[in-house]
This record gives structure tokens, sequence and C-alpha cells, in this order.
């Protein structure tokens, strides 16, 4: 018997909980209403902040509305437009990032809705299995480096937890910037962040962030700990961002303590920088890095992978 074409598989759950919760089920297939495009979802990937809105610790955002879905990155084809979309045609293959962190929607889908305009056509210089680790750490570490740190090129930058989604992202979009670039990571990492681009790469365990020289003009925290002391490091006129949720008590702080301001990063999908991270792709400026790739039904060990906090660039969910 052939399956509905009404109907696809797609990953829910129903409470809060570890990735036990998470389960692939049969869902209606939605159709896009104004400005909105239909996608077949090729590939998927694994987020910390997928793994915080799953365990409940982003309650207070994301509700208690139930069943939920989960993922926000993702790369496909466009099957179907909705009444007012007039830039993208139905076979393109694009990427992007979902928006809506209630839980509402879920890019672990056959199909998935996305708003026109957070969208873009993805980089031919990869396949979109491979494409799907990008988007949100892309987004991220692009502006990143671009609006919040604005780094040039001869600048040093320190990058802190390096060798996840977003340090491994920054450090190949920093050295196409003409940055000097130093990582901070694991021992096992350092090769790995020195053929990435970095000219050098430090192990956390032997170099304690208050054993730093005060020499860098920006840091990229994408770990949480030991932030006032890596601030330590920055020039006069230095700059420092974090991704992590961890470092928000301290980000408020530094408001009103001597010294520079710590910036909190969150990727939102937009046109234009997704644009950008393709053409760093299509240059050959940008690869995804990929620790391992996970068929649909395995989602929950991809999310229990994601929790340890260790990891050498993304995990990404094949769905086609």
């Amino acid at each position: 018997m052939s399956p509905d074409p009404l109907m696809m598989r797609a990953v829910q759950y129903d409470r809060y909980g570890g990735p036990e919760v998470l389960s692939v089920r049969t869902v209606p297939r939605p159709s896009p209403g104004p400005g909105q495009v239909l996608v077949r979802v090729h590939a998927t990937s694994v987020n910390p902040i997928d793994v915080k809105i799953r365990s409940g610790a982003m309650r207070l955002i994301t509700g208690r509305r139930f069943p939920k879905r989960t993922g926000l990155d993702f790369a496909g084809e466009v099957v179907e437009l909705g009444s007012e979309v007039t830039d993208l045609t139905v076979g393109e293959h694009v990427w992007g990032i979902l928006g809506d962190f209630s839980g509402r929607e879920g890019a672990a889908g056959a199909y998935i809705l996305a708003k026109a305009q957070a969208i873009s056509a993805a980089p031919s210089g990869t396949d979109l299995v491979a494409a799907a680790a990008l988007p949100s750490v892309g987004v991220t570490a692009l502006r990143a480096l671009r609006d919040t740190l604005r780094l040039r090129s001869g600048q040093r930058l320190l990058v802190v937890g390096a060798s996840g989604g977003v340090g491994s992202t920054a450090i190949q979009l920093a050295h196409a910037r003409g940055a000097h670039v130093t990582t901070i990571a694991g021992a096992a990492n350092a090769p790995f962040c020195r053929e990435l681009g970095a000219d050098v790469a430090l192990d956390y365990a032997t170099t304690p962030p208050n054993a730093l020289k005060k020499e860098f003009d920006a840091i990229l925290d994408c770990h949480g700990s030991s932030l006032r002391d890596y601030r330590r490091a920055l020039r006069p006129g230095g700059r420092i961002a974090t991704t992590s949720s961890s470092a928000i008590p301290f980000a408020l702080l530094s408001v009103v303590l001597p010294g520079p301001r710590v910036r909190l990063l969150a990727a939102l999908p937009r046109r234009a920088d997704l644009r950008t991270l393709a053409d760093h792709v299509d240059k050959a400026d940008l690869r995804p890095v990929i620790e391992r790739v996970y068929p649909l039904d395995e989602i929950q060990d991809a999310h229990r992978a994601t929790e340890t906090g260790h990891a050498r660039g993304k995990r990404v969910i094949r769905l086609v």
C-alpha cells in the first residue's frame, strides 16, 4: 500500500525531558499559506539550543503546549509555493533556519513550512545533507565576526571552545578575513583547529585563561566559562561575544563592570546572511564540519551525544 501523500514522518515529544522523549510519528503534511514555502527536508542538524528546548531549560520561552517538534536548521528542496511568493521556484535547493522556538514547527520532519524571506538558495559547492550542518552556526559565526566583533584583516582573534559548530565555522571565516586566529579546545582537537585555519591551537587543560597574554583584539566564546578571565586578555578597545546561555549572568554584569561589555549572540533567519554564507562555501572559504550523520530514527542518539558538550563540528540528521 502506497504512503498517504497527506501525511509525513516527523519527530515529536509530549513532555520535556531527556532524549528518550523524542519519537518519530506520522503527522499531517502542512500546506503553505501566503508568503510561505513548503520544503522537502533532506537533512537537519542538532544544535545545543535544540537540546535545551527539549529538556525544558527554556520552558519560560517555549511554553507548555504539546506535542512539540524539534530542529531549527534545514536544507532541502522547494516543493510548493504559497501565494505571494515570486522569488523562489519549485525544485530549487534551499537552506535556512526556523525562527520559532515554541516547538510548533521543527525541521526534523519530511516537510516543513518556512517563510520565503527567511530562506535562500543553498550553496552549490556541497550536497544538501552536508549543508544542513551550517545555517545556525554559520549565521552566528558570521554575525559575530562581522557585526559584533568587527574583525578586520591582521587583527588577533581568540576562539574559546573552538571545535564545536560555531567555533569550527568561526575559525574558517576569520582565516578568510585575514585575521590571526588562536583557538582553545582539547589537545586532541589541536590538529583539527590548525587544519581549519588556526595559527595557534592551545589546549584548555594546560593553558588556563589567566595565563593568556593581553594581546587579542576580539574574543569569541563558545563555552561560557571563565569569561571574566578571558576578558582580561583583550587589548584596550577589544571586543568579546559569547554564544553560551550559561554566560548570560556575567554578560549582564559586564554592563556595569569596568572593561568591555560581553555581547550575547543568537542566529535569527535572514536571507542576506544565508546568501553570504553560501558564497563563502562556494568560494571554498568555508566547509561544513560534521561529527556524524544519523538517520531520523536515531535522533535520540544524536541528542544524547550533543548533551555531552563534546563535538568536532555538527551532528546531522538525514531524512532523504
